[in-house]
């Protein structure tokens, strides 16, 4: 059995060195082939690359000529323009053709002066002398008139504005003058009813620039006992309202009225501060009629006449009193 294997063996060996030995020069020569058929193939690709180069330098060179030639049919058509405007100036300005025009002799020139230098010197004066005005005299006349109105009108202007400037400061003066007296009786007032609202506390007003009095803003400086700090934010709701009635009560003793109309100024204030409160009503009553609208039922104990409005079943409101 082997060597029946071995057999088959050899043979099969003899018969493949056999087609080896034929296919070798064969392969060797379309291998001659593959490198013949390479080389005429870069051969040919350096010629295509070399071909396209020469084209696009002719396609560049084309474009360029073709630029070139636009310019100059543009530079042409300008310079015929040119010289139909030149021929049609001659013609309507000058009255000549350009034969009789080339003919005529040049005028002489001043020494080192060209002829399109003493052309542009000649237009300037020209320009500058203007058309003939038969008219320019009577105009003068009617300018030299309506100059001497204005000015007069300007005097005028100018002697109202001294005026005026003396009646702003005058002006000035007395709201300066009348500021400074209410500044004073309000913060002094206010001083002092600060510290009837807040036993203990302290309060007074400030201005931000006392140096301009026209200018100046004015700050409220509170604060209640046993609390250090300054800035109404950082006081409660009941104390900036108790803060605020003081400035108002401060603004109302300094300059009375004959009645103050009030909406709710106590409805943040606890029972303590509104007895305070009433106290001021109290104060004030006498002097000047109070109108407050209120839902406090103190308040409206402490009233001489109350009204109120009510709804009735017919859905119609109606207005009730009580003295």
């Amino acid at each position: 059995m082997l060597e029946a294997r071995l057999v088959a063996t050899d043979r099969l060996h003899s018969f493949l060195s056999d087609r080896l030995s034929r296919i070798e020069p064969v392969l060797a020569e379309l291998r001659q082939e593959r490198r013949r058929q390479s080389e005429a193939t870069r051969e040919v690709t350096n010629l295509l690359d070399g071909l396209r180069s020469e084209r696009s330098t002719s396609e560049r060179s084309l474009e360029e000529t073709r630029a070139r030639l636009q310019k100059a049919e543009i530079a042409d058509a300008e310079s015929r323009m040119r010289l139909d405007t030149a021929v049609e100036s001659l013609r309507h300005d000058l009255d000549t053709e350009p034969d009789a025009a080339m003919a005529a002799e040049c005028p002489s020139l001043p020494e080192g002066v060209s002829a399109p230098a003493r052309v542009r010197e000649l237009e300037r004066e020209l320009r500058l002398m203007g058309p003939i005005n038969p008219l320019a005299l009577q105009e003068f006349d009617e300018l030299s008139e309506r100059h001497t109105f204005l000015e007069s009108q300007l005097e005028d202007i100018r002697q109202t504005r001294r005026e005026l400037s003396k009646v702003i400061k005058a002006v000035d003066e007395e709201i300066v003058s009348v500021f400074s007296a209410a500044y004073a009786d309000v913060s002094q007032n206010f001083t002092l009813l600060f510290e009837t609202l807040f036993p203990g506390g302290q309060g007074r007003l400030r201005l931000t620039d006392p140096d301009n009095l026209l200018e100046t803003g004015i700050e409220l400086e509170a604060r209640p006992s046993g609390k250090n700090v300054r800035k109404l934010s950082l006081l409660s709701g009941g104390e900036r309202s108790l803060t605020a009635l003081a400035y108002l009560f401060a603004v109302f003793r300094s300059r009375p009225s004959p009645f103050y109309v009030m909406d709710e100024v106590e409805a943040a204030l606890d029972d303590v501060n509104l007895h305070r409160f009433l106290d001021l009503i109290a104060e004030f009553r006498d002097a000047a009629q109070l109108i407050v609208v209120s839902h406090q039922k103190r308040t409206m104990e402490a009233a001489d006449v109350l009204y109120g409005v009510t709804m009735e079943p017919a859905g119609s409101s109606r207005v009730v009193s009580e003295r």
